[in-house]
């Protein structure tokens, strides 16, 4: 009996009566991070020390009304989800005099190398000046994005910060130009913003935890040196330094609460001055000004760590230590 031959399956057919494959499900793309350094700069006093602790929200760097506050750089450390954005706050740009000064600005042209984005924070209620053009003639060394951060928006009209924004517009490159207020937080959230968008892709340098390089010794001897800053005037906040001789923790009774211990913290500190009458001055009469002093840092650095702080403040002449290398290798050693 002859076969049937059987009926040829189409191409169409086969794919019809075929099973269904699942689509391929697309790979979730992974989540950008970006990491890296935004230098602080500026004219001593335009706000640098004041936004790195708002936008930290604690406080890292000391601050005063007296210029050359910032001696050393000082690392910020912001983590977020999305990055994590390294702030250098640095000292005030200016022409140096001492070796101290010298190596201030050391710290800038170092900062201004290696960081990957500049904001330079101009005081809105500041008139332009040679210092400013110093400034910027500093900045056109470096290829660079550049911010322009106009601060202390908050304490001048609306139509006095767009003359400003055409000054600086027509003298220099900026990346971005943002008013703001350091003390107020006004457009903080749109500065962190836009310098995520610029900074590399690459993982954090930091863990979450960090959000400073500073060692306890450097940032107790900093308190220190913002009390006296508080009370000094004219020169003595120049000639002023601050060196911590030594950090003992011990547990002791706590005669509140019989058979308990609690810790206790140590410090010992000289303060650095260049003249007789300036250790003069420091002390105050009966010793009232160092004593007050050495009040104010003992409450603050015992809030910082948790427990009783005794503080041993002693003023010592040291003329000419603003060029005495030695003296300034030991005040940077500090910072760990």
């Amino acid at each position: 009996m002859p076969r049937t031959p059987k009926a040829k399956t189409t191409t169409a057919e086969s794919k019809k009566d075929a099973p269904k494959r699942a689509p391929r499900k697309k790979a979730a793309p992974k989540p950008v991070f970006r990491t890296g350094y935004v230098a602080l700069m500026g004219r001593p006093n335009s706000g640098k020390s004041t936004l790195l602790n708002a936008l930290l929200g604690q406080k890292v760097a000391i601050v005063s009304d007296k210029p050359q506050t910032t001696r050393i750089s000082i690392l910020g450390i912001k983590t977020s989800e999305k990055g994590q954005i390294i702030f250098v706050d640095n000292p005030g740009i200016h022409k140096p005099l001492h070796t101290l000064n010298k190596r201030m600005m050391n710290f800038v042209y170092s900062a201004l190398e290696t960081s990957d984005i500049i904001c330079l924070l101009v005081d809105a209620t500041e008139k332009f000046g040679h210092g400013d053009e110093y400034v910027l003639e500093t900045l056109r060394k470096v290829k660079t994005p550049v911010f322009l951060l106009i601060n202390k928006v908050d304490i001048v009209r609306k139509d006095k910060v767009l003359p400003i924004i055409d000054q600086y517009k027509d003298l220099f490159p900026f990346k971005e130009i943002i008013p703001i207020s350091a003390l107020k937080g006004i457009n903080l959230d749109v500065l962190e913003k836009l310098l995520l968008e610029l900074l590399p892709l690459s993982p954090k340098v930091y863990s979450d935890e960090e959000i400073s390089d500073q060692s306890e010794r450097f940032l107790f001897a900093e308190i220190v040196r913002e009390k006296i800053l508080k009370y000094v005037t004219q020169e003595l906040p120049f000639v002023t330094a601050v060196y911590i001789e030594a950090i003992e923790k011990k547990d002791q009774q706590d005669w509140n609460k019989p058979g308990e211990m609690r810790p206790v913290a140590y410090i010992r500190a000289s303060i650095f001055v260049e003249k007789d009458n300036h250790r003069k001055i420091v002390i105050g009469r009966h010793g009232s000004l160092v004593k007050q002093i050495g009040i104010e840092a003992r409450q603050e650095i015992a809030e910082y760590i948790g427990h009783k702080v005794f503080l041993d403040l002693q003023v010592r002449v040291r003329e000419n230590w603003r060029d005495s290398e030695d003296v300034l290798d030991l005040i940077e050693g500090q910072k760990g």
